[in-house]
């Protein structure tokens, strides 16, 4: 019986165990900034373990069609991780020891997505044709419809695959609107719960206009305003949680896609006694640059970083000195930055959209120590209707993803799965 308690599914053949369990709900709620209570550690369990259920549903998919996904390919996810989160390279498994988060859950939950990502690329792609009479007529339709103003919406969506799910996944996306408003990342809620393909971008659904979605989905667009956050609207077949994030007219330039050249430099953490070894490194260009708490330093090590980035930020006047500066005192952790404003963090993107050009940031805690970021210059997107080219591709990825969720649909129908307790 004590056996017994230790599996929490089985599905076919496999056991996910109540440790799988655990480990998965402690990185949810650490990756995601959630607040760590015992309360929001049960409620998010149910729609932790239906997601392990779906991974274990891919993997075994891709091991009869003999996908697989190699270590290198991990070790290239745990880069770009420590990149996106202007972490040291090599930094994320001190991270993840110190936060307590199982290593092995992080690779399982990379290694079921890459391998999915690659099963639908391989197996449904020769599916996804579209015509040119289809391409004509989705043109037409923006010229028709120029006047109509587009909505930059991301997405949550919460699967519900048998009516006794009803209250409890409506429970859960009314948890996650709290969560949201208390400070929590919309991305990266999307991330974690939505069963949508756009979880890999976090819920990003792109440029639409009403007509283009779900009529309940269009209907409340309309009445929103950029920056709000939906109620849970039950629509096709689960809930939706929805967030405008800016409206423009067809046709105007997207600022997602202006593109900063910048300097960021990490003032590393002060140690009494430690001397800096310096590491002249090339200028990265292209890399997603983000914010993210040090979290597990002494506080008297996070108070003498960010008083020396704060000297730093006051005396500044130049991109050339800041990087000449970052150089000469922290080379590991100082970059020339190129990166689209879409690929930037809320948090990072608020700040950086108020600086003017060659002034610093106030010091940010980051990774390591302190953060200043400098923008050097600015390219804004260009404007104008989208090419046949740009509309085919978008056609086809439409036409993918809806592949991708009916062949997950198609394999949870198909599957047993036995839930415990």
């Amino acid at each position: 019986m004590a056996q017994e308690a230790k599996v929490a599914a089985i599905v076919n053949d496999d056991v996910v165990s109540a440790d799988d369990l655990a480990n998965r709900v402690n990185l949810v709620v650490r990756s995601s900034h959630m607040q760590d209570t015992e309360e929001n550690r049960q409620r998010i369990t149910p729609q932790v373990l239906r997601s392990l259920i779906d991974e274990r549903l891919e993997m075994q998919e891709a091991k009869r069609l003999k996908v697989t996904v190699s270590k290198q390919e991990v070790a290239e996810a745990f880069g770009r991780i420590e990149q996106q989160n202007n972490m040291p390279k090599g930094s994320l498994d001190e991270y993840l020891a110190k936060a307590s988060i199982s290593r092995a859950s992080l690779v399982d939950q990379i290694t079921a997505n890459y391998a999915w990502a690659k099963l639908v690329r391989n197996r449904l792609s020769q599916d996804v044709t579209i015509s040119d009479e289809q391409v004509t007529e989705a043109l037409n339709h923006v010229k028709e419809t120029a006047n109509i103003p587009q909505n930059r919406v991301s997405e949550i969506f919460l699967v519900i695959d048998n009516p006794r799910q009803e209250s409890e996944v409506k429970q859960l996306a009314d948890k996650l609107i709290e969560q949201i408003r208390s400070g929590v990342k919309f991305e990266a809620l999307a991330r974690q719960f939505s069963q949508s393909p756009t979880a890999a971008v976090g819920g990003d659904l792109g440029w639409v206009t009403p007509s283009e979605l779900l009529p309940q989905l269009g209907d409340a667009v309309q009445k929103m305003n950029p920056g709000e956050m939906s109620y849970p609207i039950r629509a096709g077949g689960g809930y939706y949680l929805l967030l405008l994030r800016a409206r423009r007219a067809l046709g105007a330039p997207d600022p997602d896609d202006a593109v900063l050249s910048m300097v960021q430099v990490v003032v590393p953490l002060q140690r009494s006694g430690a001397t800096p070894v310096a590491d002249e490194r090339s200028g990265a260009r292209n890399r997603r640059a983000t914010v993210v708490s040090t979290g597990n330093a002494p506080p008297e090590e996070e108070q003498r970083s960010l008083q020396r980035a704060q000297q730093i930020s006051t005396s500044v006047k130049s991109c050339e000195e800041l990087a000449k500066i970052g150089k000469a005192e922290a080379p590991e952790t100082s970059r020339e930055v190129e990166s689209r404003v879409g690929d930037l963090t809320p948090q990072l993107r608020q700040i950086l959209l108020k600086l003017a050009i060659g002034e610093a940031s106030k010091p940010l805690p980051v990774p390591g120590g302190a953060g200043i970021f400098m923008v050097c210059s600015k390219k804004d997107a260009p404007g104008g209707l989208p090419s046949r080219d740009e509309e085919q591709e978008m056609l086809s990825r439409q036409k993918l993803d809806t592949l991708a969720q009916r062949y997950l649909r198609d394999l949870r129908r198909n599957a047993y799965v036995d839930i415990r307790g």
